[in-house]
């Protein structure tokens, strides 16, 4: 298993490092003494399983709001998927700035992606499916979204006019956040 520092603080690719033959493969898709050495180990709460019929379709960037922000480990289990997060720590060097990995059945990559961080995805195939763990609870009532296309963080998305769900048309800007909330604390 191979973790690999992003150029936002925190954030890590993993690369689990698959044994390949003639049968398929195998791997460890976790490993509590490697997470704990690299400093990501945490008392996973949840595990989500995300399907997507249609490529071009975004879902994000979602956070949430304390106590429930989440510190997420994604992997993408069928197809592929453009994962993309946005930093909204407090006193983070890398505040507003965001970063992207693909993530698909072939390569079988994670990202770690810790606390503070709005987090979304673009999907590059049709029925693509992926799995991500939580660290914290589902929580509504303190779930916050940043609109996909907004113009101060600028993200190079892979397609212009993305399939968006109703309440994804209607998430706020990186500069509303900004004005409303400042950023995220754990």
């Amino acid at each position: 298993m191979k973790f690999i520092q992003r150029k936002l603080e925190g954030v890590f690719e993993i690369i689990p490092g698959p044994i390949v033959d003639s049968r398929g493969f195998f791997m460890r898709s976790y490993d509590l003494l490697r997470f704990k050495e690299i400093g990501l180990h945490r008392e996973w709460k949840q595990e989500n399983h995300s399907a997507t019929i249609s490529k071009g379709t975004i879902r994000g960037l979602h956070f949430q709001f304390p106590p429930f922000t989440e510190a997420k480990l994604v992997r993408c289990i069928k197809g592929a998927i453009l994962n993309v997060f946005v930093d909204l720590r407090k006193d983070s060097e890398t505040f507003g700035k965001w970063d992207a990995v693909e993530l698909n059945e072939e390569n079988k990559k994670m990202i770690f992606i810790p606390r503070g961080f709005a987090n979304g995805f673009c999907i590059l195939e049709d029925n693509s499916e992926l799995l991500y763990k939580t660290d914290n609870y589902y929580n509504s009532d303190h779930e916050g979204q940043i609109i996909w296309n907004d113009n101060d963080l600028d993200i190079l998305w892979p397609f212009k006019n993305p399939i968006l769900s109703k309440k994804d048309l209607k998430n706020m800007s990186f500069k509303k956040f900004v004005e409303q909330f400042k950023y995220l604390e754990d």
